[in-house]
């Protein structure tokens, strides 16, 4: 129908004082996404009867304009909730990767009834990229209009320009820049995501007081929670959040490479975000049941290793444990640690009566002599104020008053040995700057490195006291008091915590990825482990200190060995040495000494073992069998105490994981296609792809006739336009209108485009439909040199790269829409092929000898997105037989629909073929109603497994809450709800059907026509 000169789909009807309550969803592009609620007393409605249909000539040559309007029809219809294959494979800044399409096709598989997946792949497969190729699917079924993603601050921008370079999804970013940028745009007081559709925050951000409350009456279409890990813990603010949302959206996307802490009931809590009736019981569940609700794979997975032949990502190269032979300053410090703060000998106590303690001061020591220095402190703050002692100790008794006297003695002891140490006491910064030398870093080089610690306190020293060593030039007037690196010239940066915030973090990753920075050395921390692209400029990686955990290890390897990665990436870890006698492994006879050989280089050797293609497990969760890195790392360090060595701690928690959680190590979730499948064929079916006519060849056929049809030559002078380059680059000033839909990208990168004009100059937009010349402008956004022109000068690239979802692409679709009432359909003149139509059927080359009647049916669900779409070919009216044909691509093939058609200004019959559309839509609305059964046996072919599961879920959820009350209440109201869902996305209601357009024989003729309408008659 159509209500204040837009078109709606009617999705209920009740009476109400003010005459019939009418709640519709927006089909007509301006309205296109929105529901609302009109009322008849207050409104006019008008009801569109498709039998009322105008029929209006083409004049245009080759019929330009109806076969741009047939084209835009189909772009701008959302696919059906039946069509489960991919559209939009082709269509991105990518290359086409099967097992980063697999998430999307689990995503939209027949075994969801909502689009709500956990990505848990491993680090480095591209799980940004995963999520874009799904948010965008979602987009083209009309279930992406309203879009939030949710990132760690660091990575903010990083995510936000990926899905924008690779996908041209624009996304709002509200980041401590971007909050400013939308309070000067919108009103005060004003709900900032019922202002912008399509947005990106960080998860800090979004819980804050400023923005929690404006979450609670917003809904979403979709909503992407990027390393949702951190989400698991009940009762936190984080956890709340995610459950929030998770209630708030239809499709939910969760990503994270290390999905669960190893505890069953974490992970039941992230399944049951995706689905509440996933898990009955959050003790007690098999993994092998919730497959279609995650996926997980490793770079040895079979699938991953045939997508990845010969494709960017350089073959790991090696792990290379650096020795480090300590001074004598340091022998001693690990001499003092081996006798009285670490002791081998498990039956003798630690000077301290946690023996944590000490393990943290040997930690802290492995690290550098200034952590110590740290650690040391802060335990002789605890020992020398009583209230901090009292609030964790027991009662105040002799005994243990002797005891923290004896240790406040060793600490003493401690302290005076590091008092005096000095940069040459110091073997690993020796070692560290030795290295650096090796591989060419330096002031004339550009080879960069990234260099991790765990210390904050070791970061900061070596980022002021390394650079000068390598003999790059410092500049005292650049440096500040807390960032003394400044001075170096932009040559050092350093992230943590401590000294960045989110703005920052960004934008030293930004510099990092650039060439043209003069950054050669990045000091950062365990903030930079999850997320961050390293890769770009870099191959080089640095352990200053190993954490004791694997999985810690393998997260910051995997930010320069990651999908992109050009040249084989290096992995280097200083490690300390020294022959100080600490026990004697009690299996091997070996003499452990204390330092970093017992730890660091083993695990070193081990994480590069889990990596290996052909025989490694694929990841640390999969070695160990923790999925924690603070467990794992507590872990092997009770184990040492007790006696223990690392390779026997690893073993025996491999040998003790298993249980609930070890389905996601083995590989359930590889019933993707095929869950009969034998394993050697698991995930390896190709994915399925949408069938979507298409009237033009590509989309850049379509882009520019619709811009020869919306901007003919003679207006082109106005929007500056040039020609199409060599390279396939194209320019031009956007109008106002194009202007509006960039709004959401940063401030910086218009500007850098010039897209937004001011009064100063007029902006121009550059885009480009070829994938090679686009991959090129992307690559030179980071390898961009100083002092070059035509360069952009961030790494947002200053070409844009155009794929279907691109707004360039939604903005000439919709002028070409608005080039036609609804209520009208064009005339063409048709000549068949013969031959293509005898492809399809027998029958056909006669079918094509009268008019040919192209309509569109849709059925939708209660919640008015559509259950089926169906494209249709109505022949043989003239004669009264008529036949409804499948209208694909085949069949306007075979009618000749393309840039050769004949084209005629006049119908030949415009009074028979006006005649004769009620007969086409009566057509038709019978063909969709006798197939009406076919198509509730096709969503009901999901749907009530679903139901079925929800009953099963909901007996063992109530057995499992017992007695108590308020659970048990709550598990009706879950069951409910998902029923409720299950109700709303059946098909409902009448289809709505569409005359598209009329095709009339070429050879028809007055006479012809005359002589038809009598027969008919």
């Amino acid at each position: 129908m159509r209500i204040r000169h837009e078109q709606w789909l009617v999705k209920s009807v009740s009476e109400s004082r003010d005459g019939l309550m009418v709640e519709v969803s927006g089909v007509s592009s301006f309205v296109r996404g929105t529901d609302a609620v009109f009322y008849s007393g207050l409104d006019a409605i008008e009801v569109l009867d498709p039998r009322k249909t105008r029929l209006v000539p083409d004049e245009t040559s080759k019929h330009a304009k109806a076969r741009l309007h047939l084209e835009a029809v189909i772009r701008k219809t959302a696919l059906p909730q039946t069509e489960h294959g991919i559209a939009l494979a082709d269509s991105f800044l990518m290359d086409r990767q099967q097992h980063q399409l697999r998430p999307a096709e689990l995503a939209l598989s027949m075994r969801n009834p909502q689009p709500r997946l956990l990505i848990a792949d491993v680090v480095g497969l591209g799980k940004t990229l995963e999520i874009g190729i799904t948010l965008s699917e979602l987009i083209r079924r009309g279930r992406g209009e309203r879009i939030l993603v949710v990132t760690p601050a660091h990575v903010l921008e990083q995510f936000q320009r990926e899905l924008w370079t690779r996908f041209s999804l624009p996304l709002v970013r509200l980041d401590s820049t971007g909050i400013q940028r939308i309070q000067q745009e919108i009103p005060a007081g004003r709900n900032p995501f019922a202002h912008f559709k399509r947005v990106i925050v960080s998860v800090d951000t979004l819980k804050s007081a400023t923005y929690a409350h404006h979450l609670e009456n917003i809904t979403w279409d979709a909503v992407v929670i990027d390393e949702s890990h951190n989400l698991v813990n009940k009762g936190t603010r984080n956890n709340r959040l995610a459950r929030r949302l998770a209630e708030q959206t239809d499709a939910l996307i969760l990503a994270s490479a290390t999905p669960h802490n190893g505890d069953a009931e974490s992970f039941a809590e992230l399944i049951r975000m995706l689905d509440p009736a996933a898990i009955a019981d959050p003790k007690n569940y098999k993994v092998a049941d919730l497959d279609h609700l995650y996926i997980r794979r490793t770079k040895t997975d079979r699938e991953v290793r045939d997508s990845l032949k010969g494709k960017p990502w350089a073959e790991r190269g090696d792990s290379l444990p650096v020795p480090a032979p300590a001074t004598p300053k340091e022998v001693a410090v690990l001499e003092k640690l081996a006798s009285e703060w670490t002791p081998g000998d498990p039956a003798r106590s630690s000077v301290c009566a946690d023996p944590l303690v000490g393990y943290n001061f040997l930690k802290a020591f492995l690290s550098s002599h200034v952590a110590l220095r740290e650690s040391l402190a802060n335990r002789r703050a605890y020992l020398d104020d009583p209230m901090k002692r009292k609030a964790k100790a027991a009662a105040d008794t002799p005994e243990r008053r002797a005891a923290l006297a004896a240790e406040s003695k060793a600490l003493a002891e401690l302290e005076a040995l590091v008092a005096d140490f000095t940069d040459q006491d110091s073997a690993k910064l020796d070692a560290l700057v030795r290295t650096l030398k090796e591989l060419g870093v330096g002031p004339r080089s550009e080879r960069r490195v990234v260099i991790f610690s765990e210390r904050v306190h070791t970061l900061d020293w070596l980022a002021r006291e390394v650079p000068a060593m390598l003999g790059f030039k410092k500049n005292e007037a650049k440096a500040d008091a807390t960032r003394p690196w400044k001075a170096y010239g932009g040559a050092v940066e350093v992230m943590h915590g401590d000294t960045t915030n989110d703005q920052q973090q960004q934008e030293i990753v930004d510099r990092f990825g650039r060439r043209e920075e003069p950054v050669r050395l990045l000091f950062t921390g365990d903030i930079a482990s999850e997320g961050v692209n390293l890769h770009h400029q870099c191959h080089d990686l640095i352990h200053y200190d190993l954490p004791w955990s694997l999985i810690r290890i393998e997260q910051r390897n995997g930010r320069i060995d990651r999908y992109g990665q050009a040249v084989s990436p290096e992995f280097r870890a200083l490690t300390l040495t020294a022959d100080v006698p600490w026990r004697r492994d009690q299996e091997s006879g070996e003499m452990l000494t204390l330092d970093d050989r017992l730890v660091g280089a083993r695990l070193l050797r081990r994480e590069a073992q889990a990596h290996e293609i052909e025989t490694g497990e694929g990841s640390a969760e999969a070695v160990t069998g923790l999925y924690n890195d603070k467990k794992e790392e507590d872990r092997l360090t009770r184990d040492l105490i007790k006696g223990g060595t690392v390779e026997r701690s690893i073993k025996q928690s491999q040998q003790e994981s298993g249980g609930v959680l070890a389905g996601l190590l083995a590989g359930a979730n590889a019933r993707l296609a095929d869950p009969t499948a034998p394993p050697a064929t698991l995930g390896t079916a190709p994915v399925s792809e949408a069938d979507v006519p298409h009237v033009f060849t590509d989309t850049k056929a379509y882009f520019h006739a619709a811009m020869d049809l919306i901007y003919p030559e003679a207006e082109r002078a106005a929007l500056g336009w040039k020609p199409e380059t060599a390279q396939g680059r194209i320019e031009f000033t956007p109008p106002d209108d194009l202007q509006y839909r960039f709004r959401a990208l940063p401030k910086s990168y218009l500007e850098q485009e010039k897209i937004l004009t001011t009064s100063k100059y007029d902006g121009t937009l550059s885009v480009t439909f070829d994938k090679q010349y686009a991959a090129g402008r992307l690559e030179a956004a980071r390898n961009a040199k100083q002092g070059k022109t035509d360069q952009p000068t961030s790494q947002w690239p200053n070409v844009s790269y155009v794929s279907d979802i691109h707004p360039v692409l939604d903005w000439v679709t919709d002028k070409v829409l608005a080039k036609l009432k609804y209520d009208e359909a064009f005339v063409l003149a048709y000549r068949p092929d013969p031959t293509k139509a005898q492809r399809i059927d027998a029958s056909l080359p006669e079918a094509l000898t009268g008019p040919v009647y192209l309509l569109q049916g849709v059925y939708s669900n209660a919640a008015g997105k559509p259950t089926v779409v169906e494209w249709m070919a109505v022949t043989g009216l003239a004669a009264g037989s008529p036949r409804v044909w499948r209208m694909d691509s085949a069949f306007l093939a075979a009618c000749g629909v393309g840039p050769d058609m004949p084209g005629r200004a006049r119908p030949v019959a415009p009074d028979l073929l006006q005649r004769l559309v009620p007969a086409a839509v009566d057509a038709a609305e019978t063909h969709l109603r006798e197939r009406r059964a076919d198509y509730d046996k096709q969503v009901d072919s999901y749907l009530a497994p679903y139901e079925d599961r929800v009953q099963v879920w909901e007996q063992g959820a109530l057995i499992a809450v017992g007695n108590q009350q308020r659970r048990i209440q709550q598990v009706y109201d879950t069951a409910a709800r998902r029923r409720d869902l299950v109700r709303r996305l059946r098909t409902d209601g009448d289809p709505m059907l569409r005359v598209l357009c009329v095709l009339e024989p070429l050879h028809a003729t007055t006479e012809s026509a005359a002589h038809t309408e009598e027969s008919a008659r």
